[in-house]
């Protein structure tokens, strides 16, 4: 082996800039502080709104250079523009992932490490479905409103947050305690995540794009909208008649038995496993 050349190596990290163990170790400080700030960001807008929003400037990203490179010109100069648009509309669009991130800095919760079990397996999942199923027929038949909201792919951070944190195990008693009248957290919607009820007493937006019967009130009405915002899973009791409903995708499937609500649950969290078209680009989940 011929030896190494010393005078080589010393001539490449001096054009490289690095001409003393101080200068190899702040670089590495460097990239290491970079490389930090960025995974903290990430795990900040994890399992927030902001996720699929990522994977389609991503994919914009990816087919502008396309364009550039097969030279079609005329898609080129639509991209070029629409990155312009969007300049001004992400700051709007990230608002509350921005505000949230400024809170954390202020709290000084930026530079705390958090672990979190994503993956939820099938029976689990299966279990979980069977007490929002049995809850949902206990809550019928005494009449008592109730709004179960099951995250599936976008986060669901923002509304968490507004409500009073659980992390409980999914339990029919516990939702069926948690809708009691006059209880200190029946007044609005708990949030299953990842098998646990993440929080409760959560307040949800109104329905705004999608059409309802007058004769739906307040809990239908949200439970519509939070679907309008995300592609969660909604189980609706209405208070007057015991009715069961789910929301999912801006509609309302109503007149729900135990037995037809199980099959359309198993469905739906059956259909969130599935890989979607942008998944593979940013696969973050939904938590944070």
């Amino acid at each position: 082996m011929a030896p190494v050349d010393l005078t080589n190596v010393v001539n490449f990290l001096a054009a490289l800039g690095v001409r003393s163990v101080w200068d190899v170790l702040r670089t590495v400080l460097d990239i290491s502080l970079v490389a930090y700030i960025i995974y903290k960001l990430f795990s900040l807008i994890r399992g927030t709104r902001a996720v699929p929003l990522i994977n389609g400037v991503i994919t914009l990203v990816v087919a502008l250079q396309v364009a550039e490179a097969l030279r079609l010109y005329t898609i080129q100069f639509i991209l070029e523009n629409v990155f312009i648009a969007a300049s001004v509309a992400l700051p709007i669009i990230f608002q509350p992932e921005l505000r949230r991130a400024l809170e954390h800095l202020g709290r000084g919760r930026l530079l705390k490490t958090s672990l979190r079990l994503d993956e939820v397996g099938d029976e689990a999942r299966t279990r979980m479905i069977d007490q929002v199923v049995r809850a949902a027929e206990i809550l019928g038949r005494n009449k008592t409103g109730a709004l179960i909201v099951i995250e599936r792919e976008t986060g669901l951070n923002e509304y968490i947050d507004s409500g009073i944190k659980l992390d409980a195990l999914v339990s029919a008693e516990l939702l069926v305690n948690l809708f009691v009248e006059k209880t200190p957290l029946h007044d609005g919607a708990a949030i299953i995540r990842n098998n646990r009820v993440a929080a409760a007493a959560c307040w949800l937006p109104l329905a705004e794009a999608t059409p309802l019967s007058h004769e739906l009130g307040t809990r239908h009405r949200a439970a519509v909208g939070i679907t309008e915002q995300s592609d969660c899973v909604v189980v609706v009791v209405s208070e007057e008649t015991g009715v069961i409903s789910v929301a999912f995708q801006r509609e309302l499937t109503r007149n729900l038995d135990e037995k037809s609500l199980r099959e359309m649950l198993i469905k739906l969290m059956e259909r969130s496993k599935r890989p979607g078209p942008v998944r593979g680009l940013f696969n973050w989940g939904a938590s944070s």
